[in-house]
């Protein structure tokens, strides 16, 4: 199969939409007050055989804005040491994250023949929250995710699974998960992307994208 149809794949199998899982630490559960930790993404793209998988990871530590308030119990629960040397040489501001973020992710689109990203997480309203209000407080005019739109892995293994806990819906679906390396932006994001990519490939093996490509006529690509 050519690259072109593959692309088109893609670009046909989420409404023009490309999934992005993004996984977000933070210092609390205010996406307006509360600071943004870490941040990672994975980009997804699609084999010749229509499955999904991951790509590319981007992971970066976050300085907390100026006035930003952390609960000690955040860190406690992530395990994140702000007054650690090597996060405070290498910590990005929120601004500089978010365009490192979003440069490949903008590539990524455009390569997929998408018109969009729209985010992948699980319990994915927490992190778009967070994001959009990161977004808004650096002054971005041009976010590359849909602004209220997204895919969350909690409802989709919910019903796929009858798991809604990150850990326990990668077992069931197959997928190694460490506890020990859990609640880091990059691990989490890492096998957000493998729970979204299994769920969206079983019910392509099972026939439901089969049956909505001849609905749609796009049988023959």
């Amino acid at each position: 199969m050519s690259e072109a149809i593959t692309r088109e794949m893609m670009a046909q199998r989420f409404r023009s939409f490309l999934p992005v899982v993004v996984d977000l630490e933070t210092g609390g559960f205010n996406a307006e007050r509360d600071a943004i930790l870490e941040i990672a993404a994975v980009t997804l793209t699609m084999d010749s055989e229509g499955n999904l998988m991951p790509d590319a990871t981007y992971a970066y530590h976050v300085q907390p804005f100026s006035g930003a308030n952390v609960e000690q119990s955040a860190l406690d629960f992530t395990g994140i040491k702000l007054d650690d040397p090597l996060r405070q040489r290498v910590a990005l501001s929120e601004a500089e994250a978010l365009g490192e973020i979003f440069r490949p992710v903008r590539k990524a689109i455009k390569s997929h023949g998408c018109t969009r990203a729209i985010l992948v997480g699980h319990n994915a309203a927490f992190d778009h929250g967070f994001l959009n209000a990161a977004v808004n407080r650096c002054g971005i005019k041009r976010n590359p995710f849909h602004p209220f739109s997204s895919f969350d892995t909690a409802s989709l293994s919910g019903l796929v699974y009858g798991q809604t806990v990150l850990a326990r819906a990668c077992r069931a679906a197959g997928i190694p998960f460490d506890n020990q390396e859990a609640h880091s932006a990059r691990y989490d994001t890492e096998r957000t992307a493998e729970l979204f990519c299994a769920i969206v490939n079983r019910y392509k093996d099972l026939g439901g994208w089969a049956l909505a490509q001849r609905e749609q006529g796009l049988e023959d690509l």
